[in-house]
């Protein structure tokens, strides 16, 4: 079941999203559930949030997903939102 996380990061986070991506990619790629994903960019072009199409069989299994995210357990995001979505084009 496809859900989205819609994550901002806390203002002034550069860094802390810097230090922890290659854990946040390794993440990713180990945990074998991501069909997409990528960051949001602000109007200088900078990372400021994340965006995560999650293939999970609940909506625990995403919040769990959520917790062990290294960019979540750095403290990187001031909020994550948990959506359930429905592919319709692509």
């Amino acid at each position: 079941m496809p859900f989205a996380l819609i994550c901002t990061d806390k203002p002034g986070a550069i860094d802390t999203r810097k230090a922890n991506r290659e854990a946040h990619l390794a993440y990713i790629k180990d945990t074998g559930v991501v069909a997409q994903a990528g960051p949001f960019l602000d109007a200088d072009g900078g990372m400021c949030g994340s965006l995560v199409i999650l293939d999970v069989v609940d909506r625990e299994a995403a919040q769990a997903w959520a917790d062990d995210d290294p960019y979540a357990k750095a403290g990187l995001f001031a909020d994550v939102r948990i959506e359930e979505w429905k592919k319709v084009v692509g």
